[in-house]
């Protein structure tokens, strides 16, 4: 593959995670605003709500869904780089092509088969939250399960192929 196309589908990918990291980032300010409103709520006012304390969930989990590609873009998930740090770039990037293969790819593509069932069981039943008052959307927030391994794939996808070129440029 020339290197023009690989910096195209590099482009590509990236131009959907870049703007999904910073709809991240965007989600943690408004759990943090909903979460003051939840306690100025209660103890201000006396007035709880089952739904706006179960919104936290559904806010964290968009949060993860949206970092956790942006963030193994940037290079912030944990990497042991005890011996790493002092190898050529040949073999860093022959150490990241084995990493996105090897354990990036199992990894994800245990944690998807893992959780198929689990999401379309709940899919199938439309499942809603345990509590009369609650969000009537659990299918959705565990659908996120399946959503994390495939943006995960998607950006290592992308980081193969910049590993590819780093590998080829020596």
């Amino acid at each position: 593959m020339s290197k023009k196309a690989i910096g195209l589908i590099v482009k590509c990918i990236e131009g959907v995670v870049d703007p999904l990291g910073r709809i991240g980032s965007w989600f943690a300010f408004l759990m943090v605003l909903v979460m003051f409103l939840i306690v100025v709520l209660r103890y201000v006012f006396q007035i709880g709500s089952i739904a706006l304390q179960e919104s936290i969930m559904y806010i964290n989990a968009l949060i993860f869904v949206c970092g956790v590609a942006y963030t193994l873009k940037e290079g912030g998930h944990v990497r042991v780089d005890v011996f790493y740090g002092q190898l050529s770039n040949r073999a860093k990037a022959l150490i990241d092509i084995f990493g996105n293969l090897v354990f990036l790819g199992l990894t994800t593509g245990f944690i998807f088969w893992a959780s198929w069932d689990y999401v379309s069981v709940s899919w199938l039943i439309r499942e809603g939250s345990a509590e009369s008052s609650g969000l009537p959307f659990v299918y959705l927030l565990k659908t996120t399960i399946l959503a994390i391994p495939l943006l995960l794939i998607f950006q290592g996808i992308a980081e193969f192929f910049k590993s590819y070129n780093k590998f080829r440029q020596g």
